[in-house]
């Protein structure tokens, strides 16, 4: 009776999470765009192309100095690209920089902590899907603890999230999703307790000439 008791609990604060998470989702778009500039804008790919077009669209706002596309399939060539993006093509030509190594979130956000570790820059807005924002911004922020983001998320063409638990495949893109985030959000915190754990259990080594160093000596 307590395992099902402590089963349903479980169910049910995993069932609570999930609402909260959709309606985090919800409640992202549409995004309002930043007042103040950022260093720079970095879009994490994916299907859809939109995520490019507002990208490409801040950064001709002038809300970044440049614009970093995390994550391009290596078939893809720089000029076809570009006619994605639908942007100017001096501004892409001199301010947008593209990764080619990352193939997941794990990945963009390593390759967008190196590349803005590069320039120099430690405030970002993140373009990236509604859905994937949340994730996303926890990959980002592992990799870089000291940086600010703004969050730019894009709205899932495909996705009615306001009524995604009355289509099948809306109903997996976010129980999905929100799987994917409480992974995250576990790995974090098991790495945040090992962290302090090994903090403690580091000793001090008192430097030489100190009172603890003589006794030390004399005793031997």
């Amino acid at each position: 009776m307590r395992s099902l008791i402590a089963f349903l609990v479980v169910v049910l604060l995993w069932g609570a999470g999930l609402l909260v998470f959709a309606d985090r989702v919800i409640d992202s778009t549409p995004a309002i765009e930043p007042e103040e500039p950022a260093d720079a804008i970095v879009v994490l790919t994916g299907a859809s192309d939109m995520r490019l077009k507002e990208g490409m669209r801040l950064l001709e706002r002038r809300k970044g100095e440049r614009l970093f596309i995390s994550g391009v399939n290596r078939d893809v060539k720089r000029p076809e690209l570009m006619d994605v993006t639908e942007g100017s093509k001096r501004l892409y030509e001199c301010c947008v920089d593209l990764g080619y190594q990352a193939e997941n979130t794990v990945q963009n956000a390593r390759e967008i902590a190196e590349w803005a570790r590069g320039h120099d820059f430690d405030t970002l807005i993140v373009v990236t899907s509604d859905y994937h924002m949340p994730r996303s911004l926890l990959e980002l922020k592992a990799d870089m603890p000291d940086a600010h983001f703004v969050a730019y998320p894009v709205p899932t063409a495909d996705l009615n999230a306001r009524d995604w638990w009355k289509s099948p495949k809306g109903a997996r893109l976010i129980v999905l999703e929100y799987c994917k985030y409480l992974a995250i959000l576990g790995r974090d915190a098991v790495l945040s307790v090992s962290r302090s754990m090994g903090d403690e259990g580091k000793k001090e080594i008192p430097p030489p000439g100190s009172e603890t160093d003589a006794s030390a000596m004399s005793v031997g």
